[in-house]
């Protein structure tokens, strides 16, 4: 199931022969919110490849990817469903191994990674390996079992960071979580443009995470009182932490053969980016009440596990 919402057809060619390809082994819908023209484009393209649809028009959430997802969902058929973005490339080996573990898990997650690698995707690579080093990343597509989504009546759509509502959600409803580290999936990178655009946006997603947003938080102010006391040696000390952090999520799972090493010396960068634009995201919060997403500004970046285990009972 891959939800969608283009505003060009760049890279339309690209996806089109991934989804050809894709046919042969698994039924594919499509949930197109698009405009018009691009919509109709596709819709002829992709006729005999995919179901094509528009999103329900009784869905009213925030969220447009949810209203993919949830759409999708009322069409599906089989029991063991994929969801993925659009710029996840599932090859036949790791559809398969999705496949068998649906077979006893309600939700598998794999691992993406980020496949060709300009600098940018090498500098947001480096939080995926911090993610592995300390658990799991959250990647760009699930395995869900379509029983255990329908019981639970899908997920709250009024939320920034859906992946995490998500996961939350089979949880907090009794479901089996698999996190397969060596299971990686492809992702094309984000344009540059697009990657800038998304940072603080992404910073965002930790307040649903408190411990480790008040760590991001806190590196700033360390950092500018190592300085005020001349103390760069303790600077020194945190970059090589984070980059010692990151290699051990690279080292994990055989993922030396997936990431290259570059990307662990990333990491000091990306904490430091994270770090700042975390500020930024607490005062989108509160002077803003939330931060831009699809024309709406969306306030909550995911409930708590707690929340949604009392919504479920």
């Amino acid at each position: 199931m891959l939800p969608l919402r283009w505003h060009d057809d760049a890279g339309l060619a690209e996806l089109t022969g991934y989804l050809r390809g894709l046919s042969r082994r698994a039924r594919i819908v499509v949930v197109d919110g698009s405009p018009p023209p691009l919509f109709e484009g596709h819709a002829r393209l992709w006729r005999g490849i995919a179901e094509h649809v528009r999103p329900d028009d009784d869905l009213t959430v925030a969220n447009g990817k949810v209203a993919g997802v949830l759409t999708g969902m009322r069409r599906a058929r089989g029991e063991h469903v994929v969801i993925a973005d659009d710029d996840v490339r599932y090859d036949a080996g790791a559809l398969a191994r999705v496949h068998a573990l649906l077979d006893h898990a309600d939700l598998v997650r794999p691992q993406n990674h980020f496949h060709p690698l300009p600098w940018h995707a090498r500098w947001d690579s480096a939080r995926t390996l911090l993610n592995r080093g300390l658990g799991a990343d959250y990647p760009g597509t699930f395995g869900v079992r379509r029983s255990t989504f329908e019981k639970m009546g899908g997920y709250d759509g009024d939320v920034l960071f859906e992946n995490l509502e998500l996961i939350r959600t089979v949880r907090a409803h009794g479901g089996r979580e698999v996190r397969p580290l060596d299971l990686y999936v492809r992702r094309l990178p984000p344009g540059t443009r697009r990657f800038w655009s998304q940072r603080v946006r992404q910073a965002y997603d930790d307040l649903a995470q408190p411990a480790r947003m008040a760590v991001f938080l806190a590196v700033l102010p360390c950092v500018g009182a190592a300085l005020w006391r001349r103390r760069p040696e303790l600077i020194a000390a945190g970059a090589v932490a984070a980059v010692g952090l990151a290699e051990i999520g690279r080292r994990r799972a055989g993922g030396r053969r997936i990431f290259p090493a570059a990307a662990s010396l990333f990491a000091p960068v990306w904490v430091l980016e994270r770090a700042t634009c975390s500020w930024a995201a607490l005062a989108a919060r509160f002077a803003l009440g939330g931060v831009p997403y699809a024309g709406r500004r969306l306030r909550i970046a995911a409930h708590s596990t707690r929340r949604l285990r009392r919504r479920a009972l």
